[in-house]
């Protein structure tokens, strides 16, 4: 059976516990044993089949009692309370990995690797990052607040870039690097401090990163 064709085009924010080289990117495990995260999108253009998706805000938090790839976790997904009924199900369809080929998008495989799946909730969600400047904020009011920022030599103090490269990832090509903190409440309990932050680009379809180089 045909897929419904989408694509989403615009900026995400990571924030997890792990450090700032962040070993999943390395295929190592994760820094304290556990994953535990956040992923927010600012659709800037976007479509699900007929369902235009301009404009709107989605965040999936994330629970992994060890490695990702060791399964075992739950997620929950936040959507734009401002998305109509057609855009919401285009949403959560999307962030739970339909319409997806196999294996083609991060979201297709973090949700192949939870076992609970909380049920999607729609509230107001602010959120704004430059990928460049590595700074974010998210706040999804009684529900999570995080922010970006950049790394900071301890040495200088002066703001440290460094960027991880994936010609052939499943979330992205190139992800600023810098440092997040990061409180949610609800199923999903999230508290962390200076930990790992990712920056990107979005540039996602039901058949994987769509590839600007």
């Amino acid at each position: 059976m045909a897929r419904i064709d989408w694509y989403l085009e615009g900026v995400s924010f990571g924030s997890c516990n792990c450090n700032y080289s962040c070993p999943c990117q390395f295929e190592e495990r994760p820094s304290n044993g556990d994953c535990r995260g956040l992923g927010a999108v600012r659709i800037d253009k976007g479509y699900f089949g007929k369902t235009q998706l301009n404009g709107l805000f989605a965040v999936v938090l994330y629970a992994w009692p060890a490695a990702i790839f060791e399964g075992g976790g739950e997620m929950q997904v936040i959507i734009d309370e401002r998305a109509d009924a057609v855009q919401r199900e285009a949403l959560s369809k999307i962030l739970h990995g339909e319409e997806t080929e196999e294996g083609a998008t991060h979201w297709w495989v973090f949700r192949s690797m939870c076992d609970k799946v909380h049920a999607p909730v729609f509230v107001p969600i602010k959120f704004d990052a430059d990928v460049e400047a590595r700074r974010a904020l998210l706040n999804v009011p009684g529900l999570v607040e995080s922010m970006g920022r950049p790394i900071l030599s301890p040495v200088t103090g002066d703001e440290h870039r460094i960027r991880i490269d994936l010609p052939s990832g499943i979330e992205f090509d190139i992800a600023e690097i810098g440092s997040s903190t990061t409180s949610a409440t609800g199923p999903i309990s999230l508290h962390f401090e200076d930990t790992y932050g990712q920056f990107t680009q979005l540039r996602q379809s039901g058949r994987g990163v769509v590839r600007r180089r």
